[in-house]
């Protein structure tokens, strides 16, 4: 069987979705997806509450977890990565953040990238977005993926918010506007009660052909297709092999193959396909068809530990989370779509500095108003919140690896978390950030004791080395730029081949501040954008 289109679209996740509605307005395209539709009827994907349920099984994730982290104990740390369609977006924590302008200026100067500059990506953040009642300036108010922002009727939020001025440390009116440093309100990925997925966003009113239509334009969508590897003519990208229900099936592309499969499954696909690193590939028995030395290295990612207290009061979330009360909660929002569920519950944060930072900020904070852990896990039985706190620029650098050449096999993950003294230095000073936080004058009426990481406990190195998480965030295995270890050129034409590209967080050259879905859609929109361009000019 082999089927012919203009553009195939390897990967439906939050950049494969952007990229296959933005071509389709022209063209004949093929989103190929290895998970389930499941898009329409498990609530679970679009309840926001429910996040930590989609994150704790393998439904709809690829459930990765790394290799013994050398400087964490030599602990496995949990990376999922969305498997259905939106991908990560479908099951990610919903917290909408562009990251620092300097973020954008610092990819230029460590890259020699041209077109990456803060202005040249904020025509393509507005296009993505659509949110009311901001200055228009910084944001969008028609774009298909839509925008709302956290509430402050708990008094944790209003006391996380006071507790910031009165530290000094300031606010803001918006993380994605004018300033993001400072106490606020976060955006999420939220809209009248449901999950926006990017598959939700770009693909509910795309024009979805069927399979026997692919000469015109529009998207045609294949779920449970796993890509085996990338098809050449010479130095030329002319498809993808997929294994789809046992059989094997030939797509060709007439235009371009582009990989939107994430900062793991976007080298793992480019090294079964023959290009990385020429002695990793002969160690599995694969070809080497470009030199790539780049090809999975320069893995980065967020690293976070919760700082958690008790509560002299019942203000916290925790009676929602009982047994008992999770029927009514859930008739709730299946209803009307309010209630407790409706919120994924990070409604405010902080961008704040640490001191070793390069003059904005390098430190993260959620809040929180319960503890337990991100994927629903050892919850503390009793009130409680925590503050999530993550370094925003880290110093150290990991791999993705081929554990062999079977596609089905998992690649190898090595972070290598808190390898160097800056990281080191940078948490903990966040750390110490966050109980000064919670030692203002705002959370005296409710804070009772620190839970973690405890009174007294001033050994911090040992309390990250065996509480630090992945705030799941890899990004940079397949970066752009123009020297050796470039993987791709500033429009994430992988280099060495043509006809092949690659749009997803992977092409980072450095990890930016805050989550990384916002980001991700932009270089979508933007790399789309050129394209399409390009056809008109050339």
């Amino acid at each position: 069987m082999s089927l012919e289109v203009d553009y195939i679209v390897v990967g439906a996740g939050s950049a494969g979705c952007v990229m296959a509605r933005r071509l389709a307005e022209h063209h004949s395209v093929l989103l190929l997806e290895a998970g389930s539709k499941a898009w329409g009827w498990d609530f679970r994907l679009h309840m926001p509450a429910a996040l930590s349920e989609v994150l704790a099984t393998d439904r709809y994730n690829w459930f990765y977890h790394s290799e013994p982290e050398p400087h964490l104990n030599q602990r496995r740390l949990y990376c999922p990565r969305g498997k259905v369609l939106g991908g990560s977006s479908a099951i990610n924590g919903m917290i909408f953040v562009r990251g620092h302008r300097q973020d954008y200026q610092r990819w230029a100067e460590q890259t020699g990238l041209a077109g990456w500059s803060y202005q040249d990506c904020l025509p393509f953040f507005k296009k993505s977005e659509s949110i009311g009642g901001q200055d228009l300036d910084y944001r969008g108010d028609s774009g298909p993926l839509k925008i709302s922002r956290g509430s402050i009727s708990n008094p944790l939020y209003k006391a996380w918010l006071t507790a910031g001025v009165e530290m000094g440390q300031g606010r803001t009116d918006d993380f994605n506007g004018v300033q993001q440093e400072g106490f606020g309100l976060f955006d999420r990925t939220i809209f009248k009660g449901k999950r926006q997925s990017t598959a939700i966003a770009y693909l509910s009113n795309a024009k979805i052909n069927s399979r026997h239509h692919q000469n015109q334009a529009g998207v045609s969508i294949m779920t449970r297709a796993m890509v085996q590897e990338v098809l050449f003519d010479q130095d030329q990208a002319v498809g993808v092999k997929i294994k789809r229900a046992g059989d094997i099936v030939q797509a060709r592309a007439r235009k371009e193959v582009l990989l939107c499969g994430g900062a793991i499954n976007s080298p793992q696909l480019l090294m079964l396909s023959g290009i990385g690193q020429a002695d990793e590939l002969r160690r599995q028995a694969i070809d080497c068809r470009v030199e790539s030395p780049g090809v999975g290295k320069n893995l980065q990612d967020h690293l976070e530990v919760y700082v958690q207290y008790s509560l002299k009061k019942p203000v916290s979330l925790y009676p929602v989370t009982r047994w008992y009360r999770k029927p009514w909660v859930g008739l709730q929002w299946y209803l009307n779509q309010s209630g407790p569920a409706a919120s994924n519950h990070f409604h405010t944060g902080a961008f704040l500095r640490s001191g070793l930072d390069q003059g904005y900020p390098d430190l993260q904070f959620h809040f929180l108003p319960i503890a337990m852990d991100y994927d629903g896990k050892n919850q503390f039985q009793g009130h409680g919140l925590q503050v999530h706190v993550g370094p925003m620029k880290p110093t150290s650098r990991g791999s993705v690896s081929l554990r062999s050449d079977n596609p089905h096999d998992s690649p190898s993950i090595q972070f290598n978390y808190h390898a160097t003294e800056q990281d080191r230095s940078v948490m903990f000073r966040g750390i110490n950030l966050a109980r000064d936080i919670m030692a203002q004058p705002a959370f005296e009426p409710y804070v009772d004791r620190e839970i973690r990481p405890g009174p007294g406990q001033d050994d911090l190195d040992a309390f990250v080395r065996q509480f630090a998480e992945s705030a799941y965030h890899p990004s940079g295995t397949c970066r752009m730029g123009d020297d050796a270890m470039a993987v791709v050129d500033p429009s994430g034409r992988v280099r060495g081949v043509s006809g092949l590209r690659i749009v997803d967080a992977s092409i980072m050259p450095e990890i930016t501040n805050g989550n990384l879905n916002a980001v991700v859609i932009m270089m979508a929109e933007k790399i789309s954008h050129e394209i399409l361009k390009s056809e008109i000019s050339g």
